[in-house]
């Protein structure tokens, strides 16, 4: 068991209100079974995974979770919003952070077609939101989607409003967008780009599929990487271990480039689970790159150079 005793941040919490009449989940969900899942069988709370067949998958609201980050020394979480359940109303993730600012920073889905959207981006860019998140589920052409002028211009919102952008790793086919992220990276060179679960790369190939397609990526300082329980969870069912492939992602990336997030509110397990999946997942890390990995990385990205 690894013994780590630092500060956690976690960079990748979704959080759901049991408010239903002030917060209307456009997509309902039942407690303990996850929404439909492009990633398999024992991942994202369905059955076969490492619980079972009753997965423990909580949506937790922002009052459940300050409570369990206080348990385990976790010190802020990036509240990312929660797509499966309230597209792009972002009401309840920005009131959340909006009620523990010294805790959580909200980080709100917008769709980069809607005409709405810029005001959207400047309206909560006001209230204190940390960035914006591209969540591309049921998309058909991402590259496309990512990169028209009505996206362009989000993307230049974020850039000038100093937020981040967030971006939601396909199941499959991420690979076809890296040169997007590429010229964006360039285009907007102090921009904080942040891609969601490693942006999935085939681990079945070799190297975990960290390789020499990502050399672009690693080139970039301002591109920076989440590693999740949605990561530990498919790596698990392919028969992997999550700390080797951990280990490749330092290798390659650098640990200031990885951040942990717990995935909260899509994989299943219980908070207190997470945090010691995430602890074991470094045992193949130096206490420093451990500490990058859990606590530095994410810390600078959401709340250092955001402004706070």
């Amino acid at each position: 068991m690894v013994k780590y005793v630092g500060p956690i941040y976690d960079a990748h919490a979704h959080l759901v209100s049991d408010d239903l009449e002030r917060y209307p989940r456009t997509k309902p969900f039942l407690e303990g079974d996850a929404e439909a899942s492009f990633f398999g069988p024992g991942t994202v709370g369905k059955p076969g995974g490492m619980h079972g067949p009753n997965p423990h998958n909580v949506k937790p609201t922002a009052e459940q979770m300050h409570g369990w980050l206080a348990e385990e020394n976790v010190v802020g979480m990036a509240a990312v919003q929660k797509g499966m359940v309230y597209g792009t109303d972002n009401s309840y993730i920005v009131d959340a952070a909006d009620i523990y600012p010294d805790k959580m920073r909200a980080v709100i889905i917008v769709d980069p077609q809607a005409p709405e959207t810029p005001q959207m981006i400047r309206d909560y860019a006001a209230r204190g939101i940390v960035g914006i998140r591209f969540f591309g589920v049921g998309v058909k052409d991402r590259s496309q989607w990512l990169s028209s002028p009505s996206a362009l211009e989000a993307w230049t919102l974020a850039n000038d409003l100093g937020l981040l952008v967030d971006i939601e790793a396909p199941a499959h086919g991420s690979y076809a967008l890296i040169p997007v992220v590429e010229q964006m990276a360039d285009r907007f060179p102090g921009l904080r780009i942040v891609l969601d679960h490693l942006f999935l790369p085939d681990i079945r190939a070799e190297e975990f599929g960290i390789d020499a397609r990502f050399d672009g990526f690693k080139k970039r300082d301002n591109i920076t990487y989440k590693f999740t329980s949605l990561n530990m969870d498919l790596i698990r069912e392919n028969g992997y271990r999550p700390e080797l492939v951990l280990r490749r992602a330092v290798d390659f990336y650098g640990a200031d480039k990885i951040m942990w997030g717990s995935d909260i509110g899509t994989s299943s397990g219980t908070y207190a689970e997470m945090i010691e999946r995430a602890k074991e997942s470094t045992r193949l890390l130096t206490d420093e790159e451990r500490r990058k990995v859990l606590h530095d990385s994410g810390r600078r990205v959401f709340v250092e150079l955001g402004g706070k």
